[in-house]
């Protein structure tokens, strides 16, 4: 073999060579290229349960919100409803209350007149009736006489001097008897109070 056929010998094994290897350079790089698609595949199916997640959590929050508020609104249902029942009669009885004061007052007067004893028996066990039946239905008279003054059941209509130190800041007279129905105050007691 001459040297110019050697040459050329050699040339055609370092193109094979260089080719061989740009064959297995592109090789490598395919591979590597896959393998990146793979996990770009990867990272793209991680982020779509990643947000998934986030979806079903946003969504069981709101659920476990309306749950709860609905909840809440039945409790407050039931509860209004409650007091409606229990109160229903709160108007009417409202506006009996002034005849109760007319008979109290028609009973003390007639405690002064002697002629009217008699009388005075029959209209007492009205009375009694009339007050039974509404205790029964929830209505409760404030207890005034002696009294801390208090502005949850009593309305201050006087500031009197009191008679002595025990008695300031207490109830000394009840000008208008104060009712409770159901612990709820619907009349405020009128009083004058020492100081």
């Amino acid at each position: 073999m001459s040297n110019t056929e050697k040459e050329i010998q050699d040339e055609n094994i370092n193109i094979d060579i260089d080719a061989t290897n740009e064959e297995v350079t592109n090789e490598e790089n395919n591979a590597t290229e896959q393998e990146n698609i793979e996990l770009t595949e990867e990272e793209r199916l991680q982020k779509e349960l990643n947000e998934a997640n986030e979806k079903i959590a946003t969504l069981e929050d709101k659920y476990l919100r309306q749950v709860a508020e609905f909840d809440n609104y039945r409790k407050r249902t039931i509860k209004e409803k409650a007091e409606l029942i229990k109160n229903g009669g709160e108007r009417a009885i409202e506006s009996i209350l002034p005849v109760l004061d007319d008979f109290e007052r028609a009973l003390a007067n007639m405690a002064k007149d002697e002629n009217a004893a008699e009388i005075m028996t029959g209209v007492e066990l009205i009375y009694n009736k009339f007050t039974g039946i509404l205790k029964q239905n929830g209505l409760q008279k404030i207890e005034t006489e002696g009294a801390d003054f208090n502005t949850d059941f009593h309305e201050a209509i006087a500031i009197i001097p009191a008679p002595n130190e025990a008695l300031k800041g207490k109830v000394l007279d009840c000008v208008q008897a104060g009712y409770t129905l159901n612990d709820k105050v619907i009349r405020h007691a009128k009083v004058a109070v020492g100081e």
